[in-house]
């Protein structure tokens, strides 16, 4: 059994994830911006540095699941001098494959965020995953609103179970520090029009669908698969389909 501190452990990702390390018998504190009520909860923002040095005191592994594409550098590198100082020995953190090929904020935020991971001097697990199929349905799924819905062809994805990252995850956190690892994708590769397709079929809508083209270096790099795992990659097992069927028989909870 480790202790362990969490960030961002009450997102998406982190649902899934906490209640696997709770499982295996580990002691979890969970990071807060805001200071919360309940067992397990540390306040603290990786951001502006507060409370870092406090919520890593006496842990034995730090997960690192906050991020976004203001900060997260700046975040990482605050929280990986608290963890180098306090003595922590691993701190695994999620990035976000084609990190550092993809012109987009999002994965250039990442990229710097491993770099300054990666120079603090602590001890540390990167795991680079595709993007989930909730990320999928929440970018395709608005656009099924309009009558005639734009299909960028260029955009392709491999979209992974959250389950099976967080699974990944959870069993990096107990092993020893590896720096980083084989990337985590899906077991497809699905372009954006098929995408759009399935979730009509799924909820029983009928549109029409008209091939648009992404234009710039975001097109480019689309169109270039950069964003795409490379052959090393390991792959998860559920599939969009599988994916849809539940997500349309079970509605997600507000």
């Amino acid at each position: 059994m480790a202790s362990i501190l969490v960030t961002g452990g009450t997102g998406n990702l982190g649902r899934h994830v906490v209640p696997l390390l709770r499982g295996r018998g580990h002691d979890l504190r969970l990071l807060s911006r805001t200071p919360r009520e309940g067992a397990g909860f540390v306040a603290g923002d990786t951001v502006a540095g507060a409370g870092l040095a406090e919520a890593v005191a006496g842990v034995d592994a730090v997960l690192h699941l906050a991020g976004s594409s203001k900060g997260d550098d700046v975040g990482t590198a605050n929280l990986a001098q608290a963890a180098r100082r306090g003595g922590v020995r691993h701190l695994v953190m999620i990035s976000v494959i084609g990190a550092d090929t993809m012109p987009i904020g999002y994965f250039r935020a990442k990229e710097r965020a491993e770099a300054a991971l990666a120079a603090s001097g602590v001890p540390f697990t990167v795991l680079r995953a595709a993007q989930f199929h909730d990320f999928a349905w929440n970018m395709f799924s608005p656009m099924l609103k309009l009558p005639v819905v734009p299909a960028p062809g260029a955009i392709r994805l491999e979209p992974i179970d959250v389950g099976e990252v967080a699974a990944r995850l959870a069993d990096l956190v107990d092993d020893a520090p590896s720096g980083r690892v084989a990337d985590l994708a899906g077991p497809e590769v699905i372009d954006a029009p098929t995408m759009l397709r399935a979730i009509a079929a799924a909820q029983g809508l009928r549109r029409s669908f008209l091939p648009v083209r992404v234009p710039g270096a975001i097109g480019r790099a689309y169109r270039d698969g950069v964003n795409l795992a490379a052959p090393t990659a390991e792959h998860g097992s559920r599939t969009w389909a599988a994916y849809l069927q539940e997500r349309v028989a079970v509605p997600a909870v507000a």
